[in-house]
């Protein structure tokens, strides 16, 4: 009988999709890349495991995020869904919050709802806000409806009624009855998906989790099915926006919490490359082809938001992993505005064509051509199976040249700049608006792109540390195998801070807590590495938005809970008032059970630093051309300290140090780049 020793984790993008194994019996970890499919995930999922050479007998545990949703929700490509709700309110999800993305721009429309207002219905029936049912079910009503849903070729359905949250009896029969009706119909209602108050938010999510129900539920299956026939028998563990991981069994009920799945593995990834590097505090940077995906741990814990969307105006209301994204990648194209200045992104030249120097067909500048004609790229990527083309590169960036009178390589320089200067404003955003310093993180760059571009954004922040992990452009596929599963249960508690005990608060966590256990052990965890951990939110009276603080064991009354809101306050927006009166808004449990992690091998010195240079190039820095080591780094030994400049290249990303930094390789492989001035 075969041993199944290796754990397998992909992260399948838009463009490639990352392959990370690791073999717990050698310790040693292999990476690749394939192109996606999209119009079939599983078909780049497959021949990313055929190209890693593995068997699905010797796999031990696959996980793997996904952008199935996201690119669903994006492309519009989703089941017929039908909406039923309150008489009065089908145009709750339109309607909105009467927020525009850009207050500036009075054209820009919102997107259209991801259902259609013919879509959309409505049932006679009433819960007051107390929850005590005014207007029971009209069962015939319902059964009516039903047959015209029919009719209508209707896939999936949500079912969403005002002050549901307190009572969900009215939509718990209208489930009961489409189910009798409509059988292989996909239901859900938004008392079980999301019992709280703002219906717009609710019903936004219970709507989400509809129409990508059943394309996450197919796609599952069939990757299931493949799998199986494969040899592996065991869950397929799926990643969430929340940090977890859920299993197939699990997919269908919380499928909108899949709508960010690959964006949140990189933050994963930070996170435990930090860590392991003895940082607390960090600050993620997943640059790749079309974007960047920016996070923040502090403390030891990744921030979450529940004020999230795909798109602006459909709010998820999952717990999730804070990520901003902004469109910086290799592929942005540097352009010129009406005002005439230059700008990158986010327009990008994707895939196809791709940068001018990939040679198919692309014209236009990017990042990368820019990096190339610097000399901060080889002409070779992917380990020589890619050839890169110097000539078009300097074409593309020779327009930006002629525009301002620059030279080639001014030109290069000022399209890196600007994206930088972009990708700069956007980690203030997620650190000194939220009132962290930068200066008190290390900054984790990967991706494809993020180690070219690290070191001189942390220059731009102060920031003293840079960390490049061994396997850059595939760490996010690395983080899907470093995650628990995890559920979030919520439910909405208004009341005064000072009208309750902490006893009242622990009866009304039992019943979300026999919820929680039940959910983990339909994922198949055992009770012994099974952690629920108790969460209030709280607000000042009369303020909008809450602020989420634990509640454990040395809490020991209200009023600790209160002191641990104050302070937690004030760090957040410099402001607290403990004279002001405290409203509990909210109650969370979240389940997390506890699966088993790889524990990445230490490596010893062999070799020196000098058997890893490959030859040098002429590499511009600082207004003029330096001449560069170039170092091959699946040859560089542990436990070295090089001086820059530098440009270390590797099968999936090249890492650039300019001069007056200085390079650490750690005992794990991992980079920390550090300015001689600090």
């Amino acid at each position: 009988m075969i041993a199944a020793k290796k754990r397998l984790a992909i992260d399948v993008g838009g463009t490639f999709t990352d392959v990370f194994v690791f073999d717990e019996e050698t310790g040693e970890i292999f990476v690749t890349k394939t192109s996606s499919t999209p119009s079939n995930p599983e078909k780049g999922i497959l021949e990313g495991i055929a190209k890693a050479k593995i068997n699905g007998k010797h796999i031990k545990v696959f996980s793997h995020g996904t952008t199935v949703g996201t690119n669903a929700l994006i492309e519009r490509k989703l089941p017929k869904t039908a909406l039923i709700t309150t008489k009065g309110f089908r145009d709750v999800i339109e309607i909105g919050r009467g927020t525009k993305e850009d207050i500036w721009d009075t054209y820009k429309d919102k997107a259209k709802p991801y259902i259609k207002r013919r879509d959309r219905f409505e049932v006679t029936e009433r819960t007051d806000y107390e929850g005590k049912i005014l207007v029971p079910i009209d069962e015939n009503e319902v059964r009516e409806l039903a047959r015209k849903l029919k009719k209508r070729g209707t896939e999936s359905i949500a079912v969403c009624f005002i002050n549901s949250y307190v009572n969900g009896e009215n939509e718990a029969k209208v489930k009961e009855i489409l189910q009798q009706e409509l059988p292989g119909v996909y239901v859900c209602i938004s008392s079980e998906v999301l019992p709280e108050i703002f219906e717009h938010e609710r019903m936004s999510t219970t709507i989400i989790n509809a129409v990508l129900g059943p394309i996450m539920t197919s796609y599952i299956n069939r990757l299931e099915k493949e799998m199986h026939e494969r040899g592996y028998k065991e869950d397929i563990l799926v990643l969430h926006s929340g940090g977890g991981v859920m299993t197939s069994s699990t997919v269908p009920r919380y499928a909108a919490r899949l709508a960010s799945s690959g964006i949140a593995a990189g933050a994963i990834a930070s996170k435990h490359i930090a860590k392991l590097c003895g940082y607390n505090n960090a600050i993620g940077l997943d640059m790749g082809g079309t974007s960047t995906d920016i996070s923040l741990m502090y403390d030891g814990d990744i921030r979450i938001t529940k004020d999230w969307a795909i798109e602006y105006g459909y709010p998820i209301g999952f717990p999730s992993i804070e990520i901003l994204t902004i469109g910086a990648g290799g592929g942005s194209l540097a352009w010129i505005d009406e005002g005439g200045s230059l700008r990158n992104g986010p327009q990008s030249a994707g895939a196809s064509p791709g940068p001018a120097c990939y040679g198919r067909g692309g014209t236009e500048p990017t990042n990368s051509d820019a990096n190339l004609v610097l000399g901060r790229l080889g002409v070779e990527l992917l380990g020589g199976s890619m050839k890169l083309d110097v000539e078009k590169a300097k074409q593309a960036v020779q327009k930006i040249a002629d525009q301002f009178g620059y030279s080639l390589e001014e030109a290069a320089n000022a399209i890196i700049e600007v994206a930088n200067a972009n990708m700069s404003d956007a980690v203030r955003l997620i650190s000194v608006r939220r009132g962290f310093d930068p200066r008190d993180f290390a900054l984790v760059a990967f991706g494809g792109a993020g180690p070219l571009h690290g070191a001189h954004l942390a220059k731009e922040l102060n920031i003293p540390t840079v960390i490049i992990p061994p396997h850059p452009g595939v760490a996010a596929a690395m983080g899907c195998l470093l995650v628990d599963v995890r559920h979030d249960i919520s439910k909405t508690y208004l009341k005064q801070a000072s009208e309750v005990t902490l006893d009242d608060l622990l009866k009304e966590y039992e019943s979300m807590k026999a919820e929680a256990r039940a959910l983990l052990r339909e994922e198949g965890i055992p009770e012994e590495h099974s952690t629920l951990m108790n969460f209030i939110d709280l607000r000042y009276q009369g303020q909008w938005r809450s602020l989420s603080v634990p509640i454990s064991e040395s809490n020991s009354s209200i009023e600790d809970i209160l002191e641990l809101f104050h302070k937690e306050h004030e760090r957040e927006f410099a402001y607290s008032d403990r004279e002001q009166k405290v409203e509990i808004y909210g109650l969370r449990v979240t389940a997390i059970g506890t699966v088993p992690k790889p524990e990445f091998p230490k490596y010893e010195q062999i070799g020196k630093i000098e058997d890893a240079i490959k030859g040098t190039r002429e590499v511009y820095f600082d207004g003029k051309y330096v001449t560069t080591n170039i170092y091959d780094r699946d040859k560089i030994p542990v436990e070295v300290e090089f001086i820059g400049p530098a440009i270390i290249e590797q099968l999936d990303a090249t890492t650039v140090i300019p001069p007056n930094f200085t390079a650490k390789v750690d005992v794990y492989k991992n980079i920390m780049i550090l300015h001689h001035f600090w």
